[in-house]
């Protein structure tokens, strides 16, 4: 009976157009709503009177090219189109996807992002009183390993402890980098970002990337997609 329950609930969730997450289901109803979130970002962090001045311009960039990238993808299936197009209309929300939730997560629930602003964005609030559930404290410790040519292995566990196994009732770690000319002053100018299930996960490299460096952080993320603190930033030479 519950199960019927909740492939109920599931299906009602998908005719109204939303997963089981905030985010929609159809295509039509995802480039709207994210659409209106980046527009509602842009706005508070832009201009003469930056009323977010906490989220970085990087990273704003970032989930603004995310948004445009689906939509040059999306836009060509509008109309008659290739069954590859489609595809990369279905890879491009994918990578938008991840944007937008790494983003809500690093930048949207925290002061001064209000819980109207959440709401008009179409973002989830907070439970207003953190427990363990909404509340992440473990951090990850992670080091860089030069595997074979143009990849590195990064190999991550719970800080403090001799397991090498991911902590109970989490996903994963979130592994986020970026190729860099010089060292990065914050975490959300690496742009890139994976979420590791497994220890050690491999990151692959071009072969233009050979010889350059590239900075990694990581953070642990339990089952409801909360996320936990950013490790220090750690650097390689890609092989």
């Amino acid at each position: 009976m519950a199960a019927r329950a909740m492939r109920a609930a599931r299906g009602k969730a998908l005719q109204e157009g939303f997963m089981s997450d905030y985010i929609p289901a159809r295509d039509a109803d995802f480039d709207k709503w994210l659409v209106n979130l980046v527009e509602y970002v842009v706005s508070k962090t832009a201009g003469s009177t930056v009323a977010w001045p906490d989220v970085p311009e990087r990273a704003v960039d970032g989930l603004v090219a995310a948004k445009d990238d689906w939509w040059g993808h999306y836009s060509h299936t509008l109309h008659p189109h290739t069954p590859a197009q489609t595809v990369a209309k279905n890879d491009a929300r994918a990578r938008a996807t991840r944007a937008v939730r790494l983003f809500v997560r690093q930048y949207l629930h925290f002061d001064p992002v209000t819980n109207a602003d959440r709401v008009n964005m179409g973002v989830p609030n907070r439970d207003a009183i953190p427990t363990a559930h909404f509340e992440v404290t473990l951090a990850v410790e992670f080091e860089l390993v030069l595997r074979h040519v143009r990849e590195i292995l990064v190999g991550f566990w719970e800080k403090g402890s001799s397991r090498k196994a991911k902590p109970a009732g989490f996903d994963g770690a979130v592994l986020i980098w970026a190729v860099l000319d010089s060292p990065p002053r914050d975490v959300s100018e690496l742009t890139l970002h994976a979420m590791a299930s497994r220890t050690p996960h491999a990151l692959g490299f071009s072969e233009a990337e050979r010889g350059k460096t590239v900075y990694v952080a990581a953070a642990w993320q339990n089952a409801r997609g909360i996320l936990g603190p950013w490790s220090e930033i750690q650097s390689a030479v890609v092989p």
